[in-house]
């Protein structure tokens, strides 16, 4: 018996629902306030949550963690030292105070 056929549409370009994704990351949006360059929010709000669910967000933060020259693992790490703020943020005197 064939196997049965897939049912729905081709799915959007990837680029394009990854950049959707990543745009609304940061500011933690609405999937509806995601603009229209990203495509139509229910697929992009769908492929993150498949992603999520089937792992494909794990695998790809492994496969980031492998440095590509030597094939080692990176360990990343970011503290208060290499993280920019705004001076003000940082203690210094503001004008006129």
């Amino acid at each position: 018996m064939p196997p049965n056929p897939r049912k729905g549409r081709k799915w959007a370009d990837h680029r394009r629902i990854v950049n959707g994704i990543l745009f609304r990351a940061p500011a933690d949006i609405p999937w509806r306030d995601l603009p229209e360059c990203c495509g139509p929010w229910e697929a992009v709000a769908g492929r993150h949550r498949r992603w999520c669910i089937d792992g494909t967000w794990q695998r790809i933060a492994d496969r980031l963690r492998i440095d590509a020259a030597t094939g080692e693992e990176l360990i990343v790490g970011i503290d208060s030292t290499t993280v920019r703020s705004h001076q003000h943020a940082a203690g210094a005197a503001k004008k006129g105070k």
